[in-house]
């Protein structure tokens, strides 16, 4: 083989094994080794031992975890009748975040994440194990619902930064897209499963057996967590105080246009949009005029628009800008969501909750991906502690405005609200780009 034709292959080879950098909401690439993503290579992540360890524990638990979230809405609606109340259990859930998510992260990046998984994995199933017995001895009451939720809540907020920026040394940078997108399709395959069981199990066997599920269900993580071979953990030297280190997430996503764009809109639909599932049992039992079967039925049918959703980003998202996905999904997902809003017929709704699904999945796989590929390694559990803070902490607003707001106008009507101001975001948030891009040029 001649020189210029070993030069034309290896220029190949080498093409096929980079990619740009995702955009942003900017259009401004940069360049990062990821593997080439389409329907060939969906799966590339599962290559690495240690994912598909992480990949099947979490299906387990997060099978339970969707198990135990559609029963306790269901059960404090049953106990207490009051839209209301959906929105304060909800946001007890989430509003820890808004303080431990800073901290969560600094530890995430000062501490051997796998060993932070495993003591978080041990206080949630302990939490949902408590819930199990209290709901079986039948002496539940709605304080005690939402006590466990501010404490799960509390775990989350440590949980999700070092679980979200653990991914990377679990696979690799250049599968690190791929990886965050099967994230997102496990999740939503669980979604499709978990909420289905749960309303079998709550006709069949009872509300407490969803909680005892999803407690030993978080045998499964654990188990994986521990069977992971891992590089030896390199605490990072830093100068100043804990919380001065801390607020350095802030910092880096105050001085990066791009992230800060990504995170505002996200705060947005985190508070208007995704509170829209705190008010599916009322709608579904006081607008539908449905059973636990039936809802656990639309819950899945949001996660398999979900589903297909986050596959197709995996697939070919690599033929769409970021911006085209993202800002694309945000209106799917605020248009199906107000046609949700004045259905009255169960068979219409299934497809019309499936096509928000699939909406919102592209908005948050896609920006997530963005996110992460475009923060350094050791800002990475600091910044995900920010999107933690802004994806889970902003829910607690969104939860009690969507059930103070039902309480007065209705469920529909708030459904419809949120979808509106979830477009409009959009939209700003596209003038807002667009007029960077003219400024930069």
């Amino acid at each position: 083989m001649d020189a210029p034709c070993a030069g034309m292959r290896l220029k190949r080879v080498i093409m096929s094994e980079t990619t740009p950098l995702p955009e942003d909401f900017t259009g401004k690439p940069g360049e990062v080794p990821v593997t080439p993503t389409g329907w060939q290579r969906m799966f590339s992540a599962f290559h690495h031992r240690n994912y598909r360890l992480f990949f099947v524990g979490q299906l387990i638990s997060l099978v339970g975890t969707w198990m135990n979230n559609t029963a306790e809405g269901w059960l404090v609606y049953q106990l207490t009748g009051s839209k209301a109340l959906l929105g304060v259990v909800a946001a007890a859930s989430s509003g820890p975040m808004l303080f431990f998510s800073t901290y969560g992260g600094w530890i995430a990046d000062r501490y051997p994440k796998r060993s932070v998984l495993v003591v978080t994995q041990l206080v949630s199933m302990l939490l949902s194990l408590v819930l199990a017995f209290l709901v079986w001895s039948g002496n539940v009451q709605p304080w005690q619902i939402i006590t466990l939720a501010v404490l799960g809540g509390v775990v989350m907020a440590f949980d999700m930064p070092a679980r979200q920026s653990f991914v990377i040394e679990i696979t690799s940078r250049a599968d690190l897209t791929n990886a965050i997108s099967l994230n997102s399709s496990m999740v939503n395959g669980a979604r499709i499963l978990g909420p289905s069981l749960a309303g079998l199990f709550m006709a069949q066997y009872g509300i407490a057996m969803c909680f005892l599920f999803d407690g030993l269900s978080f045998i499964a993580v654990i188990a994986g967590l521990l069977l992971m071979r891992l590089s030896a953990h390199v605490r990072p030297t830093h100068s100043g105080s804990k919380l001065d280190h801390a607020l350095g997430g802030f910092r880096y996503v105050w001085n990066n246009p791009r992230v800060l764009t990504i995170l505002t809109l996200f705060a947005v639909v985190g508070i208007f949009g995704w509170s829209y599932s705190v008010l599916m049992p009322a709608f579904a039992r006081d607008v539908l005029g449905l059973g636990e079967r039936a809802y656990g039925a639309l819950l899945a049918a949001s996660g398999v628009g979900a589903l297909c959703g986050a596959l197709s980003v995996a697939a070919v998202g690599h033929k769409f800008k970021p911006r085209q996905m993202a800002l694309g999904g945000v209106w799917i997902f605020a248009a199906m969501l107000t046609l949700f809003s004045m259905n009255r017929t169960f068979s219409l709704a299934l497809p019309l909750l499936a096509g928000a699904g699939f909406g919102m999945m592209l908005f948050f796989s896609t920006s997530n991906s963005a996110l992460q590929t475009s923060v350094p390694d050791e800002m990475r559990g600091r910044v995900m502690g920010v999107w933690a803070l802004v994806f889970g902490g902003m829910m607690p607003f969104g939860s009690l405005e969507a059930g103070l707001l039902a309480h007065y106008v209705g469920v529909p009507a708030t459904m419809a609200v949120g979808a509106l101001v979830c477009a409009i975001a959009a939209a700003v948030t596209l003038c807002v780009v667009r007029r960077r891009d003219r400024i930069a040029r």
